[in-house]
Formats: C-alpha cells, structure tokens, sequence
C-alpha cells in the first residue's frame, strides 16, 4: 500500500498498464487522477516516491467542476477552496507506448461549429452535437508533457480497441457512442478528423440496415416501420476483441441497459445497435433471478460481457451468442435473458427486500484477461466498494475470492487494473491494483490528513509460496 496525491485529493481511479498487453509499463509508475485538483498523481513502487502534476485546460474559461462558492465553512477546512477542478480528470487508460489518456475537459461546454451539421466531419453532419461536458488528453511520459484533444461528444470512460488504429472508445455522451483513431492523431494532429461518433439506433423493423428518419427516444406514437433512436448516459465502455463491436453500459432507468455498436463499412451511416437489459419484471425469469442497474462493464477474451449490477447487486455475464433474436420488432431489451447468467454478491441482502438487493455496491466490474492475479485468466472481479474488498469469482463453481482491505478504513475503490511486472518470477512479478477512490479522505480512517492510497493485491498459490 502506497500513499499519494495531497490530503484533499480525490484519486478516482488509477492505470498502471496497457489493458491489451499487461506487460506494458513493467516496473514503471502507476497513475492516478485527481478530480478535486487536476491532478496526475503519480506512485513509483520501486522507489515509493510520489509526485503529481497538473492537468492543463486549453480556455482559461473554462469552470471548475466543483462549484467554489455557496457553502457553508468546512468543519476540516475552512473556507479553503480546496476542490478547483476545471480540468475534470475522471478516468484513466494506457496505450501501448505507455502514454496515460485521460478524459478531461479542455474547454467549456458548449461545442464549435466544426461539430454541428456544415462540418467536414461525416459523424457531425450526420448526428451534430451541440455540447460535451468533458473531452480528452493524454500524458506522455517520454516528454513529460501534456496534449490536449478536443471531442464534440462527451466523456467518460475510455478503452482501447485491438486494431490498426489504436481506437480508443469513449462513453460519457447521453445520445452517442464516440470514438478517436489515435493512429491519425499521432501522424496528422488534426483531432477533428481523427474522431467519429454514432447515435444507438436499433433495427425496429429488422430490415438490417439503420436509415433516417427515425423514432425518436420516449415517442408519443413511434412508427412501427421506423427504427428507434435510444438514449442515456453511457456510463461504462469496452471493446469485444472477437468481433469489433463496441459495448456500454447505461444504468439507468431501471432496469439499464446493455449497447451493442456495430460500426458497420461506412460509418456513422452504417452503424447499428441493439439492447439488450437484465431480466427484470420478465415472466420467462423466476423474480429471485431478476437484477438491474449494469454500470462497469468488461469482456473476456473469448467475446463475453460481463457487467456489475450496481442496483442489484450482482455481478452478471452476457453471452450474446446464446440469443436466438438481437434485432427486429421484439428486441427491445428483455428479449433475451438466456443469454444472462446473475451472480449474487456474497454480502448481506438489504434488510426486509425480498427480491435481489444486495448491502453491497458495485461501482464498476473488471476481468483478469491475462491472469495478473493469479487466480485464471478471464476471472471477472467486481469492485466490492462498500464493503473494502475486491470480488473475484470463478463461474464455473460460484465461488467468490474476496481480498478485504482491514486498515485504513474505507477502501472504496472504483476501478482497478493489472499488471505483469516479470513473467519469470511468479505471484511476485504480477499483481492488480486498485485505489482508495473516496471523495473526502479526511472521513477515512485516520481523519483529516490522511491521503488517498493505491493498493497491490498479489495472490500466493498457497500460504507458504516465496
């Protein structure tokens, strides 16, 4: 366990390597973002120093995400304005070259013109956006520098795609998937035409193709020979590495949903999707079986999605392969729940719920594709993240592995991630790790002046293993 950052800082979550290939980074810094401050904290675990820097924004304008007035004095302190954020950072995520992307904000909310209907870029004319609430940047180590990048839709998380273009996938827009070709970034610098985005239409009428017009969301009286437009905050994202097709995760309203993107050959025009929800308020599912509220969401290596049910408390598993239908006048959400496997957490239930309600909250979910932990390749772990603990589970036997942090108190981690350090020399040159990712650390344990954390969980094969 590391401490970082300064006593207010507000590390919501943390990368050490690259998602695709965790050998990226070995030995190196783990990073962190601030988003009461701006700031990239940073941790080397070989010399346990800690530094931080800021985050720049590109318009001075721009507003800090926490309001600076209109408070009462804190009790811990004061009337300092401590938490001035007009960068944002919210989510971290490392490419191949090391380089930590980052979504932030650079500019303020409302968008440039180059992002409505008479722009040069076709996901603009097609779908124009008028305002994003955060946009993107990255950090680069080798010079120690900052670049900023400039989206029309808004941000989120990011996941990088395993292709030629090293795309990377945003959520965080309530109408559109977005993503950047970062490839076209590196050799051109033009952040305008390196970057697309599509709205989520479904296949209504299943003729298997999306055109305009279509219904649009929450229509008094929907066209049945139209496709239909859907909408909501896409909260989580990720690349399938088997088929290209991009996922997200909207929460809400209940049950929440799961996206599929397929971008088709000639994108935005060819994009379609489908949905797919939890069984909830289903006949075809026992009401013990039903759960709500996806929210992190990753996939194995073999194309399954799985997702923390952060309403129900579950961590689920999605297999779009075992769906006899995915588009079409019927596949509107509940159309398939043989294709959903629900986990219960092992904590507690909610007292006097019958129905699924865990005590537990699972702020994300993430899968081990690489074994850095040690306990298989593919397992999914759910953030345990009201009750100090990560939670990994093996489908096969519904076993769950929980790796509790006892002290401090209030290891409320929000993501985490992995990390192969030397493949040569066991459970000791691997490892995942994860942050303390509460807003105010003067209400951990310790009270004020204690400082955020990162944590290494390393798994020993028995007891006594060296």
């Amino acid at each position: 366990m590391w401490d970082w950052g300064h006593d207010y800082s507000f590390v919501h979550n943390e990368v050490t390597s690259d998602k695709r290939n965790p050998r990226v980074n070995a030995n190196g810094p783990v990073y962190g973002v601030s988003m009461s401050d701006d700031m990239l904290v940073i941790t080397d675990p070989v010399t346990h120093r800690s530094t931080s820097l800021q985050v720049p924004v590109r318009d001075p304008e721009t507003t800090s995400y926490f309001p600076l007035d209109g408070f009462e004095p804190s009790p811990f302190w004061g009337d300092e304005p401590f938490m001035n954020a007009p960068a944002n950072v919210h989510n971290p995520m490392m490419d191949g070259k090391g380089r930590v992307w980052m979504t932030s904000s650079v500019r303020p909310f409302r968008n440039a013109e180059w992002c409505g209907e008479t722009s040069d870029n076709p996901s603009a004319r097609y779908f124009p956006i008028g305002f994003s609430g955060r946009q993107a940047s990255y950090f680069n180590p080798a010079t120690q520098s900052f670049v900023l990048v400039d989206t029309c839709y808004g941000t989120h998380h990011l996941q990088f795609a395993e292709d030629a273009d090293d795309t990377l996938w945003f959520s965080g827009d309530n109408n559109v998937v977005g993503w950047l070709n970062t490839r076209l970034l590196d050799e051109t610098g033009d952040e305008r035409g390196s970057q697309g985005w599509c709205p989520t239409v479904i296949d209504t009428n299943g003729d298997g193709v999306i055109t305009k017009p279509w219904n649009e969301p929450r229509a008094a009286d929907p066209d049945p020979g139209l496709d239909t437009r859907i909408a909501g905050f896409a909260y989580g994202v990720i690349p399938n590495p088997v088929d290209g097709s991009v996922w997200i995760a909207r929460t809400q309203p209940v049950p929440g949903q799961l996206i599929r993107l397929e971008l088709g050959d000639n994108p935005p025009e060819t994009c379609k999707a489908e949905v797919y929800e939890p069984p909830f308020e289903n006949d075809a599912v026992p009401a013990d079986r039903w759960g709500y509220a996806p929210r992190g969401i990753d996939v194995t290596r073999d194309g399954v999605i799985w997702t923390a049910l952060s309403g129900s408390g579950h961590l689920a598993s999605f297999a779009r392969s075992k769906c006899s239908t995915t588009n079409g006048p019927t596949a509107t959400g509940q159309h398939c729940p043989e294709g959903w496997t629900l986990y219960p957490s092992p904590g507690p239930q909610m007292t006097n719920v019958e129905g699924p309600g865990s005590a537990d909250f699972h702020y994300y979910a993430w899968v081990d594709q690489f074994d850095t932990l040690g306990l298989g390749a593919n397992t999914p772990i759910a953030a345990g993240t009201t009750s100090d603990a990560l939670l990994a589970l093996a489908p096969d036997s519904g076993e769950w592995t929980i790796m509790r942090v006892p002290y401090p108190l209030g290891f409320y981690t929000r993501g985490m991630d992995g990390r192969v350090d030397d493949p040569n020399t066991g459970w000791k040159g691997r490892g995942v790790w994860a942050d303390f990712g509460t807003q105010n650390n003067w209400h951990l344990e310790g009270g004020k002046g204690t400082k955020s954390k990162m944590v290494r969980f390393q798994m020993r094969p028995h007891p006594l293993a060296n």
